[in-house]
């Protein structure tokens, strides 16, 4: 299994050239939509939601503000990573009625962490706030992709597109998210010559250290 799961991340690569006539099924983007709800997020709090964009006409919108990326266009489907824009102290207060429902965990156990949490975010800029819902992005982003290249989807995380472009065309605004990354999906076409590239790393031997 272990030697597989290393086949599988030989085998992804950035897709530069997706095959449009191509549609990922429902099960498979099932697939994707339960790995993103069951990324691990600090203190389990899950400040990140996901639109998943299956409509080529709006596709062809977001090309435009994807720094003209066309694989935006002939993906099967579009995650966008979205972070909330503000996380009060009620989101947190639900994160831990929830597990108060699901674990049956007694309150004189969940309340002091609670009340920490809330004072720790209470006290924190705005600006830190969003840096670290952006970093739980990224946690989901590098989970998405592994189970991409485990489900042989194939994906392109990209940082280039312009987000406030994607907030207006996307409505994000008005539903409390910002867009923070992309991540189009899909099959890789026939002609796409970088998928016949080696990869280009470093080596275990150079990233690695053991003590």
């Amino acid at each position: 299994m272990a030697s597989n799961i290393i086949e599988k991340l030989n085998w992804r690569y950035a897709t530069k050239k997706f095959d449009a006539t191509r549609q990922l099924s429902e099960e498979k983007v099932q697939i994707l939509k339960d790995a993103f709800n069951l990324t691990a997020t600090s203190y389990g709090l899950q400040p990140l939601k996901m639109v998943v964009i299956q409509n080529k006409e709006l596709q062809r919108r977001l090309v435009a503000a994807s720094m003209d990326q066309e694989q935006v266009y002939q993906a099967s489907h579009v995650l966008v990573l979205c972070i909330e824009l503000e996380l009060p102290s009620q989101y947190i207060k639900q994160h831990f009625n929830r597990v108060e429902d699901l674990r049956n965990t007694p309150r004189e156990i969940l309340d002091p962490f609670e009340d920490s949490l809330i004072d720790s975010f209470s006290a924190k800029k705005e600006e830190d706030v969003s840096l670290w819902m952006a970093k739980q992005a990224y946690i989901a982003l590098g989970n998405l992709m592994t189970v991409c290249a485990l489900e042989e989807i194939d994906s392109c995380p990209m940082e280039g597109f312009v987000p406030d472009q994607y907030d207006d065309i996307l409505g994000l605004t008005e539903k409390g998210l910002r867009s923070v990354l992309v991540l189009p999906v899909g099959y890789r076409a026939d002609d796409d010559f970088f998928s016949e590239l080696k990869k280009v790393r470093r080596g275990t031997s150079e990233v690695i250290i053991e003590m």
